[in-house]
């Protein structure tokens, strides 16, 4: 293992995020942060509780994972893509450095951005509505897990694209309607049972269910199967890089 090449790497998208520290972090906690006042103060003062939890708070795992998904899935693709787009993606693959060690940079990179992301929208939340984390380790555990797996899906969709336009197209118009449509704002258990069974085919349900779980003893599928689903995303999206890898696809053209 190479540790030289993958902390090179690393500390060099790292960097990145200095440079564009407006865009990547300032702009994303802003957005969240109007969700807070617009949601949890305006709007979820006129809902009622719900076991206890007030509205502004039960949205508060679900604007985490909106946010952790995005910048995830933005920072690896556009990580990888633009040594694609430069060229310099060639001098890389010729350099003395294994696939799984360029993985191990780019995605690592993107997923430790995307944490840090998460715990700043996490301690601005507790500014707005009031928070309690029941299960501290649980919460660690999936923030870390989703943000390694979706930036690796990220990771997949940099190397896919080639142009800016598709970075943008899975985004914008898959994740985040499933993400809006994953209980992000409300408890999939109050939808009617035919949608409720229909729900239960969005992958994000899962993600957002086990994360809210951890701060608050609530799920609306079984924190087990949470887990569960998430470490398949991360299989698969690690087989599907791992195929690139072996098949040179849109690396060797």
């Amino acid at each position: 293992m190479n540790i030289h090449a993958i902390n090179a790497i690393y500390r060099f998208e790292m960097a990145r995020t200095g440079r564009t520290l407006m865009q990547s972090i300032v702009s994303p906690v802003i957005s969240t942060s109007l969700y807070f006042i617009v949601f949890g103060a305006a709007i979820g003062s006129r809902i009622p509780q719900s076991h206890g939890i007030s509205y502004g708070a039960f949205i508060v795992p679900g604007l985490i994972m909106l946010s952790l998904l995005t910048q995830s899935i933005a920072n690896a693709s556009f990580g990888i893509y633009f040594p694609r787009f430069t060229g310099t993606i060639y001098e890389l693959l010729s350099a003395p450095v294994s696939y799984l060690e360029i993985v191990i940079s780019y995605v690592g990179a993107a997923a430790t951005k995307s944490i840090i992301l998460g715990l700043i929208i996490l301690a601005t939340a507790g500014l707005f509505v009031p928070l309690q984390v029941v299960h501290p380790l649980w919460m660690m555990l999936f923030l870390v897990l989703t943000a390694v797996t979706f930036s690796l899906f990220g990771f997949i969709i940099g190397i896919w694209a080639d142009n800016f336009e598709k970075l943008q197209v899975i985004p914008l118009l898959i994740i985040t309607p499933l993400t809006f449509l994953g209980g992000s704002f409300y408890s999939i258990d109050i939808l009617p049972p035919f949608w409720r069974t229909v729900a239960l085919f969005n992958p994000v349900v899962y993600l957002i269910s086990g994360f809210r779980w951890s701060f608050y003893g609530l799920a609306d599928v079984h924190v087990g199967v949470s887990l569960g689903m998430t470490v398949v995303f991360l299989a698969l999206f690690m087989a599907i890089v791992a195929w690139i890898f072996k098949t040179g696809y849109r690396l060797k053209a």
